[in-house]
């Protein structure tokens, strides 16, 4: 059963009278698949946040079908099982990433033991240990962008939804989220990712879907929506001249045309981490976060099959409890002692 399902879903806006307005989202069917990564990618404009909020139930389809977790998204049950980071972090800025976490993991009734052990290990898992006695109000952009993440993991959901995870993240950070992302799809958790980084989305994702004007224009794997299956590229060791020209020789009489030669080039990103990583290890250091260890504790177990499927299906309802019989009452008895009461309070004398 996949994790998220749409089906012809539509959403209409309308005015005060109630005559449709805008036509965010048109007819689009999807389905994200468990331990998958799912970009849904886009313009401003092209119906990627709404389709968001009607998964997250904060609103509802003009038409079509929608099922989270097997459930409506509206419903609680399915709502407790998923993680949202929303593009901007709405976070009290009065209160410590201690205090945020422990707010968030109030909301999905966690116990004081879980909450404090999930802080501990969420805050070391995003480097962020050292400021956690800080206000969250004077952390950086990308230092609340953390919390944010953090606070999507506090109940250890199921479903992820991440709007703009690496926005306002340095790219150490970017890869750290990255990181996050792939081990978290590996041990059975879905990620819903929209972004408008397409270099991130590429890295992570394993299908995507691309919106336009509401509609699905383009939805398939990464690998077969951007390979050229026209071209091939050969790559080659470093080799001196002379015996790099009889090979260029072969190919140009095989092809009928000049060979494209290039040397190959490291990401600029990849060339960033490196520069970083010596300095760190040099005995630089920063007052931003720090580097990540590893995965917290509690989201390192994968979750089996039987009871992910548990999360997924519908419970049935408890029988409702039959309440005990109860002894037969004497109304007339009753009613006989009331009255001797009243009399006794009427009477004159008796203070009433």
């Amino acid at each position: 059963m996949p994790v998220v399902e749409a089906r012809a879903v539509t959403k209409v806006f309308r005015d005060f009278w109630r005559r449709p307005k805008v036509r965010a989202v048109d007819g689009i069917s999807f389905e994200v698949r468990r331990g998958e990564v799912f970009g849904l990618l886009g313009p401003n404009g092209s119906g990627k946040s709404t389709t968001l909020k009607m998964i997250l139930g904060l609103l509802h389809p003009t038409r079509g079908q929608l099922a989270v977790l097997g459930r409506s998204p509206r419903e609680v049950r399915a709502k407790a099982r998923v993680g949202y980071l929303p593009e901007e972090s709405y976070l009290y800025p009065y209160l410590t990433p201690d205090e945020t976490l422990d707010f968030y993991g109030r909301l999905f009734d966690l116990n004081a033991r879980e909450r404090k052990q999930r802080t501990a290990q969420l805050l070391e898992m995003l480097g962020l240990q050292h400021a956690r006695r800080r206000t969250v109000g004077e952390f950086s952009k990308g230092m609340a962008r953390r919390i944010g993440l953090a606070q999507a993991l506090i109940n250890d959901p199921d479903l992820v939804v991440l709007d703009e995870p690496t926005s306002g993240l340095d790219p150490l950070g970017c890869r750290q989220v990255k990181d996050l992302i792939l081990t978290l799809a590996k041990r059975g958790k879905t990620i819903l990712v929209s972004s408008h980084q397409l270099a991130d989305v590429e890295d992570v994702c394993d299908r995507v879907a691309i919106l336009y004007s509401g509609r699905i224009q383009a939805m398939g794997s990464v690998q077969s929506l951007l390979e050229d299956t026209h071209q091939c590229r050969v790559t080659f060791p470093d080799l001196p001249a002379a015996q790099m020209q009889p090979l260029l020789a072969a190919f140009r009489t095989a092809l009928g045309t000049e060979p494209g030669i290039e040397h190959p080039r490291r990401d600029l990103e990849q060339f960033f981490l490196d520069v970083v990583e010596k300095a760190r290890r040099a005995g630089g250091e920063s007052s931003g976060a720090a580097a990540t260890q590893g995965v917290a504790d509690y989201l390192k177990a994968p979750a089996s099959p039987e009871s992910a499927l548990q999360n997924l299906l519908p419970q049935p309802a408890a029988p409702a409890a039959t309440p005990p019989p109860s002894a037969p009452v004497d109304n007339a008895a009753a009613l006989r002692e009331a009255d001797e009461k009243l009399k006794q309070l009427l009477k004159p004398g008796s203070g009433a």
